[in-house]
């Protein structure tokens, strides 16, 4: 994907896109809000304040919140009520949350509000909007949401913040709220009836995480069939396996789109050509180079889930109570973030499986015993030298994780608030421990790129274009074969080649790779 930093999103009452997302958390996109979103935000105040006098109690107008739904709140006491109410759930704890996440957090909730089914005034989502325009990011620690009855904790310091309060940081600097949105010239928010609760019950923060997440593994998928494809190349294995009409006899989406990614890499290789008649006489690659467009096809087709299940989600307007389409206000359990912490879930799996085949391919390259007549470990004089020895370690570390990471968070559940909230979807934690699967399976194939790239050179049977331009772009930052250097720091270049796109950028200047 493109962003442009400069160009505006709009919030409309119509959903975000997965881009739009990305745009404003990562790249600080301005938002404005459309004239359509004002009318509908308008009408849902409308019939809150109309019930606000009702003799009957209303949940989160009239009343207390949670186990304490039955409590009467009087008018008198009301905007304390929603005060306290922010300030009370304003309880994480644990390492702060990186300002991407804290920004997705704060535009879906915008978004939401933008639909008018949430019950705020104009002034709420403007004020939200002003916080991003102006770079004001509440700080937000690791804990605090069960991921039902929404990212509590999460967005209640976001709401804080929009209130004055608390603590945030502005292009990088600690500051309190209140300091930060007087140099912004933003008015700090007093919230009326209903809006305290809505700007907290959202799924919003695990959504603002996959759609991260999606973006990410979108590019690190087509990394990850370049690197395998290179890792074919360098041990000199058969692209034959990878044909199309082959691919057909199992016709899942994701594993035709690796394998034609895969072809293309190895299009116009020496290393290949020269198997194919006096290479070696192993009938069979191993599966971790045969199967690749399988297991790489099927994180695929897993991300596509993913994305469906966003999608919904951007075009879904989440709270409790919310203001329905003809004027009622309804209690309801759209909160609850099952459906984004499955997904969640899924990419974690996905995420492990990927890069435990990465890091076999590796281990492959490093076996003289499997490697096609490479050095020991890609060493340039082995014994004095180790080679890439220890960056498969590094690769094996990693992996492991990735795969305790991949046990699902949303088969857990706990009881909260006098058991009125007795089951919980677990689905921030889903979020929390992706974005480290994610992070971790970029440095896995970074590894695996630097090891083919490596292996390619030592074997010396002609490139492809595709490897040429890929090895040209690390050897920018990375020496080649030679004696033992530190190498945490050509790890690191890699690792940032990866993650920036430049590598496969790099790539597609010779040849089109999805």
């Amino acid at each position: 994907m493109n962003f442009d930093p400069a160009a505006n999103v709009t919030i409309g009452v119509g959903p975000l896109s997965i881009h739009d997302v990305v745009a404003v958390a990562r790249y600080g996109a301005p938002v404005h809000l459309d004239p359509a979103a004002y009318e509908a935000i308008s009408a849902s105040r409308a019939v809150v304040e109309a019930l606000a006098d009702d003799v009957r109690p209303h949940y989160g107008v009239s009343t207390g919140f949670g186990a304490l739904a039955t409590k009467h709140i009087a008018p008198e006491q009301r905007v304390q009520l929603q005060r306290s109410l922010v300030r009370s759930h304003a309880a994480s704890s644990g390492a702060e949350m990186d300002a991407e996440v804290v920004r997705a957090t704060m535009l879906l909730r915008l978004s939401t509000m933008a639909t008018g089914r949430t019950g705020v005034r104009p002034v709420v989502a403007e004020t939200y909007a002003a916080l991003l325009n102006a770079g004001i990011t509440p700080i937000v620690g690791e804990y605090g949401s069960l991921g039902c009855s929404g990212d509590l904790a999460p967005l209640a310091h976001c709401a804080l913040a929009a209130m004055g309060e608390g603590d945030v940081r502005v292009a990088g600097e600690l500051m309190s709220a209140s300091a930060a949105l007087r140099a912004a010239g933003i008015e700090p928010v007093v919230l009326h009836e209903k809006e305290g609760l809505a700007l907290i019950n959202g799924t919003d923060g695990m959504l603002g995480m996959l759609s991260l997440a999606i973006t990410d593994l979108s590019t690190l998928l087509t990394t990850a069939d370049l690197a395998a494809a290179m890792s074919v190349e360098g041990l000199a294995g058969t692209d034959r396996v990878f044909a199309d009409d082959l691919q057909q006899l199992r016709p899942h989406p994701g594993q035709a789109h690796s394998a034609a990614n895969m072809r293309a890499v190895l299009r116009g290789s020496g290393a290949i050509a020269a198997h194919t008649t006096t290479g070696f006489t192993r009938v069979q690659d191993a599966y971790s180079l045969r199967c690749a467009p399988q297991v790489h096809g099927a994180a695929r087709d897993t991300v596509d889930h993913t994305i469906l299940v966003a999608n919904r989600e951007l075009a879904s307007a989440i709270d409790n109570p919310v203001v329905t389409l003809d004027g009622r206000l309804e209690s309801n359990g759209n909160f609850h973030g099952a459906p984004v912490g499955y997904a969640l879930d899924f990419l974690a799996i996905v995420s492990a499986d990927v890069a435990s085949m990465s890091e076999r391919r590796t281990d492959r390259f490093l076996d003289s015993n499997r490697n096609g007549g490479l050095n020991a470990f890609l060493a340039g004089d082995p014994g004095v030298d180790s080679g890439h020895m220890i960056a498969q370690y590094t690769q094996a570390g990693i992996v492991s994780e990735l795969k305790r990471l991949a046990a699902p968070a949303s088969v857990d559940s706990i009881p909260t608030s006098a058991m009125q909230e007795d089951h919980v979807s677990m689905g921030w934690s889903a979020g929390l421990k992706l974005r480290r699967s994610v992070d971790g399976l970029s440095r896995v194939v970074a590894i695996e790129l630097l090891t083919a790239a490596r292996g390619i050179e030592m074997r010396g049977e002609g490139q492809s274009p595709v490897s040429e331009a890929v090895i040209t772009a690390i050897r920018e930052r990375v020496p080649g074969v030679g004696p033992d250097r530190y190498l945490a720091p050509d790890i690191a270049a890699a690792v940032e080649l990866v993650q920036s796109g430049a590598l496969l950028a790099a790539a597609r200047t010779v040849t089109e790779l999805h």
